[in-house]
């Protein structure tokens, strides 16, 4: 199916983008990889009337590192951030969930910002930036601010960005102390995205016990969050696997679990107490060595 009639623009700039979304409002939508919005279009879900393409937009395709933190441009791919050896050495979670994404032609296209930008209840990266405490940069005519990512994710593709604002950058914070970490999913065989997704970023003190502990949850509700009940549970505590099968016995506690025509709410829920501990598991193990 062919999409509705549109105009296509390339934005030279982030400001350049700024200013053709202020021109054409509610009628324009930002694109980057493409992956979610174009597929959208040719079945007419989307129609806008004016496509503002920030793909080659030279300040969003970079990744660096200054005073501890990271910092990545909302236009670089999956592929990029999987491979970066910057990323893999001081941020392993992030890279381990990018190359769980989608598959190679997926990875070489898609971006991070958009894909947290769109909010998909399945997609990968936001269980990540929840775990890692990611903060947002989102900038408009208006100006810039930074947005946690425990507030960014609202509901079912809903996310606090404002009409107007493009997501530029998103920024992560280097953890103190042992830290391990694991990205583990139910994969769904054809799309690729996660059935449940657990994204765990944990760091041990000298005693070998949790003194943080971070915990998102992807695909079993209509939006990613951090499953604060597991990361309480977990805090103070030794690693061991009695203590991880307690707390992540509580990873789907207060949620109402979708259910759609691949499993049930049950089966979401069950998948994700077992992708907790599992995910933990590793995480401790790691930190541990």
């Amino acid at each position: 199916m062919f999409p509705a009639q549109f105009e296509y623009h390339r934005a030279a700039s982030v400001k350049d983008a700024i200013a053709l979304l202020k021109q054409f409002g509610d009628d324009a939508r930002i694109l980057a990889g493409g992956h979610t919005l174009l597929p959208m279009m040719k079945l007419r879900l989307a129609q806008p009337a004016h496509l503002v393409d920030i793909g080659k937009i030279a300040e969003l395709r970079s990744i660096s590192e200054e005073r501890g933190k990271l910092t990545i441009g909302a236009t670089v791919t999956h592929d990029q951030i999987a491979n970066d050896a910057l990323v893999r050495a001081r941020f392993g979670l992030l890279a381990e969930c990018a190359a769980a994404i989608g598959d190679v032609q997926v990875r070489n296209r898609g971006t991070i910002g958009g894909s947290l930008s769109h909010s998909d209840p399945a997609a990968d990266y936001p269980a990540a930036v929840l775990a890692l405490e990611a903060e947002l940069k989102l900038e408009s005519a208006s100006g810039t601010r930074m947005v946690k990512a425990v507030d960014f994710f609202l509901d079912l593709m809903t996310t606090a960005a404002r009409p107007g604002e493009v997501l530029t950058q998103i920024t992560f914070s280097t953890i103190a102390g042992n830290n391990g970490y694991a990205y583990l999913k139910h994969r769904h065989p054809a799309s690729g995205f996660a059935i449940v997704g657990v994204a765990v970023m944990l760091a041990l003190d000298g005693s070998g016990n949790c003194q943080r502990v971070r915990v998102g949850v992807t695909g079993l509700a209509p939006k990613a969050f951090r499953a604060h009940s597991v990361e309480a549970a977990m805090n103070g505590k030794a690693a061991d696997a009695s203590t991880i099968a307690s707390a992540a016995s509580s990873a789907a506690d207060g949620v109402d679990a979708l259910s759609d025509i691949h499993v049930s709410g049950e089966f979401r829920a069950e998948l994700a107490r077992v992708l907790t501990r599992r995910a933990l598991s590793i995480a401790a193990a790691r930190a541990q060595q």
